[in-house]
């Protein structure tokens, strides 16, 4: 076996022996534990794509809140009002984020750099405005989705949503991972760096854009769906806020930007600070902001970065070989 590869193999033996752990918490765990699991995973998903989009494409988007709303609002229409289970809906929401990301993207993607970053939250903006009023779903108002998960009981409701986060936690990440090890993972890879330069060898840059584009619309959507089934009350400003993608934001930048372990090390790093300062009100954000500014000044590559230069692990390696070495 080889060293460098050595770390992987732990990490994926240990990343099989947790997900079968969290898979199995509904058997054993309290509810306080088993609504903080799912959050932590559904987090990681969102970190997942914001940082495929930011880390891997170059597409600095803060306005990924939109599509969190909008599988939120799927909830609402299709589950409230059609009536399916809300467990259905999930995939459903993923359809309706993949869709609107279709539509809002041959508009976003003519802008680029800061302009593309405020045009993505003028996108989210509009979507909240068209929700807050709309009577069908209840406008500003906002209405509880209860009655999607009624017959229900709390044990089951709990436990299938912690399933769901899991796969789309786990499923992110494994996604991404994937998608990195492939030809378009270096398409996408070499536009993040320069497009100019790739479209010069051939990358279809507009084509795998839009692709890693529609993905993160539709996981996001998915989680808001399953974010607001654990709330019970979806209504415009919650599920459009720029929280959403401020934490996102905070997630990725302090464990490592650009690297499929540095969602994973921020995730466990911001839940590690809500629980401890939570409680401490003010202190809390500041502490949130002073530790991303911190990071972004002398830690370019966040927590797992630094963590590489001195051991040079890499949990998910995901650079290839295209031939023999020479010589």
């Amino acid at each position: 076996m080889k060293r460098d590869l050595l770390p992987a193999r732990v990490a994926a033996v240990i990343g099989v022996l947790a997900i079968v752990a969290i898979a199995s918490m509904p058997w054993w765990a309290e509810r306080a534990t088993l609504a903080l699991a799912t959050e932590v995973l559904a987090m990681l998903a969102l970190a997942q794509m914001w940082n495929l989009l930011a880390g891997y494409g170059g597409l600095l988007s803060v306005g990924q809140q939109g599509f969190i709303g909008l599988g939120a609002y799927a909830l609402v229409v299709f589950g409230l009002q059609a009536g399916l289970g809300a467990f259905w809906v999930i995939p459903i929401a993923g359809v309706v984020g993949a869709l609107a990301g279709a539509l809002v993207a041959p508009l976003v993607f003519r802008l680029s750099g800061a302009h593309f970053a405020i045009g993505t939250w003028v996108v989210a903006e509009v979507f909240r405005l068209v929700m807050a009023n709309l009577p069908f779903v209840s406008g500003g108002s906002g209405t509880s989705v209860a009655k999607t998960v009624m017959g229900m009981n709390v044990a089951t409701r709990m436990g299938l949503t912690l399933w769901w986060a899991l796969a789309l936690g786990a499923g992110a990440t494994l996604a991404v991972y994937l998608l990195l090890r492939s030809r378009w993972g270096l398409a996408l890879m070499a536009v993040r760096d320069s497009e100019r330069a790739s479209r010069s060898l051939g990358v279809r840059v507009a084509r795998i854009k839009w692709a890693v584009w529609v993905a993160a619309a539709g996981v996001c959507a998915m989680t808001g769906a399953l974010l607001f089934i654990t709330k019970l009350r979806v209504a415009p400003d919650p599920a459009f806020s720029i929280d959403w993608t401020t934490t996102m934001f905070f997630i990725v930048v302090i464990g490592g930007i650009g690297t499929l372990e540095g969602p994973i090390i921020g995730t466990i790093a911001y839940f590690l600070l809500r629980e401890w300062l939570a409680d401490l009100g003010s202190i809390y954000l500041i502490t949130l902001g002073v530790s991303t500014m911190v990071v972004m000044l002398f830690f370019e590559r966040g927590l797992w970065g630094l963590w590489t230069r001195y051991l040079g692990w890499e949990l998910f390696p995901v650079r290839r070989r295209l031939g023999p070495p020479a010589g």
